[in-house]
């Protein structure tokens, strides 16, 4: 393609001249105002979009404006945006709950009925191509001076081996020294108990005791006042149970109070079918989770880790498995204390990969090291040298191309909850190192919580946004974006986005090679902290400069799926000119956490009217599912994507 200035360049280039001389007359507001048009006609030169890039706004109609907090694009080339309740207590009151379907190709929206609040949830892409949603809020958080009840976590006991049991909602606990009583509002379902014998020693086998089982429900006071708040920690009768139920069920709690409620979580969860364009629920969790991470597994089985559960405590390491055969979970077995939406990644060797990123709840002295994961055996090698390892809150992790190289990269990050600490580091680790450690890759700019980060297909990684302090605190918001080439280990600046994202924002690698930038959850709207932040409804595309260039390659027929070791021709009037090819699993992503995109290179042979290209074999490195094609010229251009799937 070329490029001939439009009659709104040549006008700008003219008003911008002539308002810069006025200015040297006029004063600083004037010139401002002709700083805005100059800068205005310089980032729309060819010139510069082809040396950075260029920042628009999609035209989304004001009945399809959502607040985006999770992306996911979809094997059909669309991309579903999930708010959910959307972080509004008003909508969460109300029932209503949104997603939006958006065709890039069509520039269309659709209103996807959403059946449950999948505000922070957890998802990933599963084999067939649907995608996996689990878990989302129950109830918001109450601050400390909101909650009128006291209440909080109590513990139910089942010393009965036989039968478990379950309490029906509207079950009354009795203190029995302090006498007051607290009320559930949900079922509980406590495991029976547990017969321990010895195992050793000259009585091995003899029966010790009963390990009771337990159950975790939420209760509160009936009645409004501080007066109701217990104190220490309370053994509770159950004055509706009677006879041996009566006898082995109680309840255990430390303090009720009128202190600060957090997040609960749901265990709903659901496919989307991007066929339907519709969710379809699957069996529900066995454990709340809001916050939690979804972490695709060889075998095409999802791993959920952490989260707050029910009653708004982090789950104690209760990890479970997604079989999408049966559209069930099954616990792991084991436990693994990790803090909310943690970054998990599968490695070629099967094992994960941890690097730290997380969003926030959770100990600051717990699950917070860097490792690798085996699920075989539950063993976690810790892995040394990561800098400001107190600021991974907030950071992102990518996957670096290559993903045959295993190398990731670990950026930016913030202190534990809302700490005004921000990092500008980068870290980068070999996993595949003898003995892998992390070093420091080149610094962004500033301290940087929140950034995106997106896989491209010339193999460079687009880093934009994110904020200097907590949730945009004191007009931090970083209008910045850079390209990170791995080669040369260094960034290079681009062109500027025209809106701030921190909290709640998401990137997005389309089939065009373009990216969608949504979201934004900004605490505050002003410098001084003192007006609320609106959520950023306006979503931005970034067009790279690879798109500016003359001319792309192109890929036509070819299969539509391709098995692990085998090989496929496309058919192209590109190939001698095309350098390399590579399959990208697409993202699903929230609150900087995208463990689903990665970048595979592949084998390329090329004849005079095509390319054959052939997927490896290891089930690790490529996990089943859809994967975008792209093939890139000599000059680094990308082709637009063509859909494969790797059964």
């Amino acid at each position: 393609m070329s490029f001939r200035p439009s009659r709104r360049a040549k006008r700008l280039s003219i008003t911008a001249a002539v308002v810069v001389a006025l200015a040297a007359f006029n004063g600083p507001a004037l010139y401002r105002f002709g700083s805005e048009q100059y800068h205005e006609y310089k980032i729309n030169r060819p010139e510069y979009k082809a040396e950075n890039g260029h920042w628009d706004f999609l035209d989304v109609p004001t009945d399809k404006k959502i607040n985006a907090i999770h992306s996911s694009l979809l094997h059909t080339g669309k991309v579903l945006l999930i708010a959910g309740s959307g972080n509004n207590q008003k909508n969460f009151d109300a029932g209503k709950f949104e997603s939006i379907l958006w065709d890039p190709k069509a520039n269309t929206y659709k209103k996807i009925p959403t059946p449950k609040d999948m505000f922070c949830s957890g998802h990933t892409q599963l084999g067939d191509g649907k995608l996996l949603v689990a878990g989302g809020t129950k109830q918001y958080e109450k601050l400390e001076g909101d909650v009128t009840k006291a209440g909080g976590l109590m513990v139910v006991h089942n010393e009965n081996p036989d039968k478990p049991i379950t309490l029906p909602a509207g079950t009354v606990f009795t203190g029995k020294k302090n006498g007051k009583t607290y009320v559930t509002k949900d079922p509980v379902l406590v495991e029976k108990a547990k017969k321990v014998f010895a195992k050793t020693g000259p009585n091995k086998g003899q029966f010790l005791r009963n390990e009771p089982g337990l159950g975790r429900i939420y209760v509160e006071a009936r009645q409004s006042g501080k007066q109701y708040e217990s104190g220490a920690q309370e053994n509770y009768a159950i004055p509706s149970l009677t006879g041996n139920d009566a006898r082995n069920t109680y309840g255990v709690a430390e303090k009720l109070a009128l202190d600060k409620k957090d997040f609960q979580g749901i265990r709903e969860a659901y496919e989307f079918d991007p066929e339907t364009e519709s969710y379809v629920p699957v069996d529900p969790m066995n454990e709340a989770r809001w916050y939690p991470s979804l972490t695709t597994l060889k075998d095409g089985k999802v791993l959920a880790t952490s989260g707050l559960d029910e009653i708004g405590q982090i789950v104690p390491g209760k990890d479970e498995i997604y079989n999408p055969k049966t559209k069930s979970w099954k616990y792991t077995g084991f436990e693994r204390r990790l803090p909310t939406y943690p970054s998990l990644f599968l490695l070629d060797s099967g094992k994960l990969f941890y690097s730290g990123s997380n969003a926030g709840y959770g100990p600051a002295d717990v699950g917070r090291d860097p490792g690798i994961w085996d699920l075989s055996n539950n063993r976690f090698q810790k892995l040394p040298g990561m800098s400001d390892p107190d600021q991974l809150e907030t950071s992102a992790t990518v996957m670096l191309p290559p993903a045959q190289d295993q190398k990731f990269m670990v950026i930016g990050g913030g202190g534990v909850g809302e700490s005004e600490k921000s990092t500008e580091k980068t870290r980068l680790i070999d996993t595949k190192a003898a003995n892998p450690s992390f070093k420091d890759g080149p610094s962004l700019d500033r301290g940087t919580r929140y950034p995106s980060a997106s896989l491209m297909p010339d193999d460079s990684v687009l880093v934009t946004g994110g904020s200097e302090d907590y949730r945009g605190r004191g007009d931090s918001n970083i209008l910045e974006a850079r390209s990170y080439d791995p080669k040369s280990n260094s960034f290079k600046r681009l062109a500027d986005p025209s809106v701030g994202r921190n909290y709640h924002s998401s990137s997005v690698l389309l089939p065009d090679g373009r990216v969608m930038i949504a979201g934004s959850d900004s605490l505050y709207s002003d410098k001084a902290n003192t007006r609320p932040g609106v959520f950023e409804q306006r979503i931005e595309i970034y067009t790279p400069p690879y798109l500016y260039r003359d001319s792309r390659p192109k890929l036509s027929e070819g299969p539509k799926k391709i098995a692990r070791g085998d090989s496929g021709t496309f058919k192209t009037q590109h190939a001698s000119s095309i350098k390399t090819a590579k399959l990208m699993r697409p993202s699903s992503v929230t609150h900087m956490t995208d463990m689903d995109q990665r970048s595979i290179a592949l084998d390329v042979k090329k004849s005079a009217d095509g390319i054959t290209v052939t997927v490896p074999e290891n089930r690790s490195l490529v996990p089943s599912g859809y994967y975008m094609l792209f093939v890139t010229d000599d000059q680094g251009t990308p082709s637009e994507a063509v859909w494969v799937e790797v059964p």
